[in-house]
């Protein structure tokens, strides 16, 4: 399902922009941020997509079992002739290590399913860094009203935002995130007004999932203590000077069932994107040492796809019933910008994700 919701109308938005380019005097006494969020669900398969996760043998009718023979010694006689080597390592070395250092036949790609243990497993994530060590950070300099050393500092807090917002163990398991809020521009009355709302009563015009991810503890609980990341954070000069700031990241979060004893490891991937403005306060009424949101979305997958709850909720193997009917996507493919990935979103149908 998509849900998109704007803070303010468009035509408020343009005559703001407006304004702006033709320098008007007066600096907005509120200024106003976008949101958008898209929820994917995973693609419903009666098995894992093969070659991703595993591989399921084609089921054998009786009578032709020594056709099936006869074809693989065919096969494996062909793949001798050209390449003696690799078709000796299928049988081992001789030495019980099962030909060490060869390509592993496909059948073994059932052993990438995500354990408790190794719950990235059979995800890109798995090569990804921990935390916000997944997270690139531009080189400070000088821009707009802000010094070398204010950039580097503009730029420390907003990483410390999306570690507050989307990192945080406590947020993760349903607490208010006030670390992230209090670097929120107090002034901001649309963005506070959602927070505030997002918190009290969450639905599908204030979802919290938009800028904070949660999980409900009584359905699942977090795998561990690693949150695998990957994205960047880039600067730029804004309106009146500022200091725009955009964070484009995307999370993978591994969870089993709440349940005692629940070993069945399932991923929530959220790709978000964070356009924040740090305001030269003799222009924009703001506080020291917090931001004025501009945009703010979010791409979910295996996060929930029906009414909003304020919380990520992710479906296990079991429990999928029916198959999304939007476009499938990657989740894990960074390749596109945000705008193109939520233009190609179905406005009304949940989407389909290749993988998890």
């Amino acid at each position: 399902m998509a849900k998109d919701g704007e803070s303010i109308a468009d035509e408020e938005w343009e005559r703001f922009l407006r304004d702006a380019e033709a320098g008007a005097s007066s600096a907005p006494q509120e200024p106003s941020a976008r949101a958008r969020m898209v929820g994917r669900r995973l693609r419903e398969e009666p098995a894992p997509p093969a070659g991703w996760r595993t591989h399921q043998p084609p089921r054998r009718e009786r009578g032709k079992a020594w056709y099936v023979v006869g074809l693989l010694l065919a096969v494996g006689l062909l793949a001798l002739a050209l390449d003696p080597g690799r078709v000796v390592g299928w049988f081992g070395d001789g030495d019980g290590n099962g030909g060490a250092g060869t390509a592993a036949p496909v059948v073994e790609q059932a052993s990438q399913l995500p354990t408790p243990e190794e719950p990235f497993k059979g995800s890109p994530a798995v090569e990804w860094f921990d935390g916000t060590a997944g997270i690139s950070m531009p080189e400070a300099r000088a821009t707009g009203w802000m010094t070398k050393e204010q950039v580097a500092r503009a730029l420390d807090e907003t990483r410390n935002f999306l570690e507050a917002s989307s990192l945080d163990p406590a947020v993760l398991r349903g607490e208010r995130p006030k670390k992230a809020i209090a670097l929120m521009n107090p002034h901001q009355r649309d963005v506070q007004d959602y927070v505030t709302a997002a918190f009290r009563e969450p639905g599908e015009e204030n979802d919290p999932l938009l800028l904070f991810s949660r999980f409900a503890q009584t359905k699942v609980r977090l795998v561990g203590d690693v949150v695998k990341t990957q994205g960047q954070i880039t600067f730029r000069e804004g309106k009146r000077g500022a200091v725009e700031v955009t964070s484009d990241v995307t999370y993978v979060y591994p969870v089993v069932r709440a349940a005692k004893g629940s070993d069945e490891v399932a991923r929530t991937i959220a790709r978000r994107e964070t356009v924040m403005s740090w305001d030269d306060p003799a222009k924009v009424i703001t506080e020291a040492g917090t931001f004025t949101l501009l945009s703010y979305k979010v791409d979910a997958t295996n996060g929930g796809c029906a009414d909003s709850t304020g919380f990520f909720l992710p479906e296990f193997t079991s429990e999928r019933t029916d198959k999304g009917s939007g476009p499938a996507m990657d989740p894990y493919d960074r390749s596109t910008s945000m705008d193109v990935r939520l233009q190609d979103a179905d406005e009304e149908e949940c989407g389909t994700a290749t993988r998890s």
